[in-house]
């Protein structure tokens, strides 16, 4: 009887786990890098370096394309003439004591007294009535000199300049007064809004922007 010569045997599975832990492997390699990280979508005239070109190809377009990297920038002093918005949740009768404290952190964190506006919706400030009393030109003076942290009443708000950083004590005062009083003084702070009063009402007048 003519003996069959054994074939060697070769086992899927001694390549199987090796593939499957390779392709498992590939999955979650690319790590969570910041955005502009990624070179899959590449700059416009700059090919990402994973497909680079022949340099006969690559030189003319290059040079061609090399002044648009400069057009990103452009959008750059729009995302920073935005002010950010602080939300600091308080009672209409604590409102005004968030602000103070905000105002004291603000001063304790480097900021100059002269670059913090305060704004209250409902009852003014007790240094607002307390200069008040020499006469509006000379509560206004102190105002101009902005050497000093200024509290306004929201009816004076059109008034006053523009600041650095703008806090709003919403501590009551019509609904009327919060809506007109809140986006005014966004376009017053030039780089940080505080507000200071319910998130509810605040939000619903500012809307998404909080």
């Amino acid at each position: 009887m003519p003996l069959i010569p054994e074939e060697p045997q070769i086992h899927e599975s001694a390549q199987g786990p090796r593939a499957t832990q390779a392709s498992g492997r590939v999955a979650p390699t690319p790590r969570p890098v910041p955005g502009p990280r990624p070179a899959a979508p590449p700059r416009p005239g700059r090919p990402g370096p994973a497909r680079p070109m022949p340099p006969a190809q690559r030189t003319p377009r290059d040079t061609a394309a090399k002044p648009g990297p400069s057009a990103p920038a452009a959008p750059g002093p729009a995302v920073a003439s935005a002010p950010q918005i602080q939300l600091v949740p308080a009672s209409a009768e604590g409102a005004l004591d968030a602000a103070e404290e905000a105002v004291d952190l603000l001063l304790d964190a480097g900021r100059a007294p002269g670059e913090v506006l305060v704004i209250t919706t409902g009852d003014p400030h007790p240094w607002a009535t307390h200069e008040l009393s020499f006469g509006e030109s000379a509560y206004w003076a102190q105002h101009d000199a902005g050497d000093d942290v200024f509290y306004a009443d929201a009816a004076a708000l059109s008034r006053a300049a523009a600041r650095p950083v703008v806090v709003v004590a919403v501590n009551g005062g019509s609904e009327e007064t919060a809506v007109a009083a809140l986006p005014t003084a966004l376009t017053r702070a030039s780089t940080l809004l505080i507000v200071c009063g319910d998130p509810q009402r605040i939000n619903s007048t500012l809307g998404a922007g909080v």
